[in-house]
């Protein structure tokens, strides 16, 4: 959380306003201090809500949401009145500065996605920069990530993991991305799409071998499935089953251990010292070989000392 660049104090709505309906039973939620706060709603089942969230939720003065019917289903299953306000891509430009005059008016602003955590592959970047810019006070509220949730039942590697979002959708596009993330030595995280699914498992295999993956559709939801295979196998089987439905997370196993030769690490270096400085080139390229990082920076120290006798 950031200190706020002014004193604010919790607005005093009516505890009729703020109410929220838990098990039959009407609860009061705590008066909100102003502010921008960040929550992490279900990914499928609403019972996965936290009741943090929905004090919050409750006791805000306005609800910024990607759409407003999807997260009507949730404020009304928990009997929330608060009003909703629509934020997204295609009105951001217009809605931030709106939301910025009313957190400056002492507002209490809730800022959802229309599922999991905002602002992992969704619109509301900009909003939290322009609020931190502004000195008004941003908040998280955290809960449900898909991103995580499928890391944590793939049965993959979880110490280390790369979160890609979104791949192309063209396949030229696709496949030069999934050449840049071949090399990165930890577990990734990809969302996907039904109607891409099996093409982008095709390019995947063909960028990146049998490595081993596990498709995750449908988390907490009824037809919750959990695909387990090689990148090979998974492809084959969707472009036979057909186009799956729902959310889809995408868990693919790092590369497999191996050491870089000499030549391998003098041409990393050669690209990554015309990007960056030396100390950045040498923690880039010893992530990527997993060479020790005193020999990488010695022969980074060689190549430049040749370069400059040149």
């Amino acid at each position: 959380m950031n200190s706020p660049a002014h004193t604010a104090q919790p607005r005093q709505q009516s505890a009729s306003d703020r109410r929220y309906i838990l098990r039959g039973q009407a609860i009061e939620a705590p008066a909100l201090a102003p502010g921008l706060h960040i929550v992490a709603t279900p990914i499928g089942n609403l019972r996965d809500t936290t009741l943090r969230a929905l004090e919050v939720l409750a006791a805000a003065d306005v609800i910024a949401c990607e759409d407003t019917r999807v997260t009507r289903k949730l404020i009304d299953h928990y009997g929330i009145t608060t009003p909703l306000t629509p934020y997204h891509d295609h009105n951001a430009a217009e809605a931030r500065p709106k939301l910025i005059a009313r957190l400056s008016a002492g507002d209490a602003i809730a800022l959802v996605s229309d599922a999991g955590t905002p602002l992992v592959s969704d619109p509301g970047f900009k909003l939290v920069r322009a609020v931190h810019e502004a000195g008004h006070t941003v908040t998280a509220v955290p809960g449900a990530s898909a991103a995580l949730a499928a890391l944590a039942i793939a049965g993959l590697p979880s110490d280390r993991f790369f979160f890609e979002g979104f791949l192309p959708a063209k396949s030229g596009q696709r496949q030069a991305r999934i050449a840049e993330l071949a090399r990165i030595p930890a577990t990734l995280l990809l969302f996907e799409t039904g109607p891409r699914l099996a093409a982008a498992l095709a390019d995947l295999t063909q960028g990146l071998g049998p490595r081993e993956a596990a498709v995750c559709r449908e988390l907490t939801k009824l037809h919750e499935e959990i695909r387990r295979d090689d990148l090979a196998t998974l492809a084959a089987h969707y472009e036979g089953a057909g186009e799956p439905r729902g959310e889809i997370v995408l868990v693919i196993a790092p590369p497999a251990a191996e050491t870089a030769n000499d030549a391998d690490v003098d041409a990393l270096l050669h690209k990554a010292l015309a990007r960056v400085s030396v100390k950045e080139a040498v923690a880039e390229v010893t992530a990527v070989t997993g060479r020790p990082r005193r020999e990488v920076y010695q022969r980074a120290l060689d190549l430049l000392k040749g370069r400059d006798d040149a």
